[in-house]
């Protein structure tokens, strides 16, 4: 069933400037990976749909605070010194390739994310509509879609690719069982936490789009 540009606004009203771009390669991608019932595309236009700022963002903010970087991440990851020197403050920009390199980095990073080298943190930050990151991450996205994204990782940063990596983590994810059950919960928290049970950032606006999808595609 493949979605509309007039569907497509109907759930995602303020993306009239991206309708034209987002919506054939999201229905390339939902044919890919057969996510083809009102009730699977409902959840997958809500989950990207959210996780991309309404389809303006194919790549990760890392924008943080001082307050933010501590709150958010453990000192594993990142220390207090390393927040406070490199997290925003009201006289200065946050160094966003050093925040990445910490929080993603370390015996953290190489241990969940696969990243080994200097600078992966940085290199394999959180791209497309669903973010893939880490070096092990983009390794097995470019593996299933047959794309260097080793070499290229900013290949997720085009529409094309990143809707289609977004169906691969889907699919890898079994995500269409839970959409089938109507398991909204457990599908943004498999998202933004990597387990099901918790409640996802965002799980407000979540629930807001899905619901505007399922009516707009009964």
């Amino acid at each position: 069933m493949p979605l509309t540009e007039m569907q497509f606004l109907q759930i995602i009203p303020n993306a009239d400037q991206t309708a034209g771009v987002f919506v054939p390669v999201l229905n390339a991608a939902m044919a890919t990976f057969n996510i083809v019932t009102p009730a699977r595309a409902a959840a997958f236009v809500a989950q990207v749909g959210h996780e991309s700022t309404n389809f303006t963002r194919l790549v990760e903010n890392l924008n943080y605070s001082v307050e933010a970087l501590l709150s958010k991440f453990s000192r594993e990851r990142i220390t207090e010194a390393q927040a406070r020197q490199y997290g925003r403050t009201a006289a200065r920009k946050a160094d966003q390739v050093s925040i990445a390199n910490c929080i993603y980095g370390g015996e953290w990073g190489r241990l969940k994310l696969g990243n080994t080298e200097p600078g992966d943190g940085w290199k394999f930050r959180g791209r497309s509509l669903i973010q893939v990151t880490g070096r092990a991450n983009y390794k097995a996205c470019g593996r299933s879609l047959g794309l260097d994204l080793l070499a290229s990782p900013e290949l997720l940063e085009q529409p094309r690719h990143a809707a289609m990596a977004a169906g691969w983590f889907w699919s890898s994810q079994k995500l269409n069982v839970l959409a089938d059950a109507g398991n909204l919960g457990d599908i943004g928290s498999i998202i933004n936490t990597g387990k099901p049970g918790r409640v996802p950032l965002g799980a407000e606006e979540r629930e807001a789009i899905y619901q505007r999808a399922l009516k707009v595609l009964a």
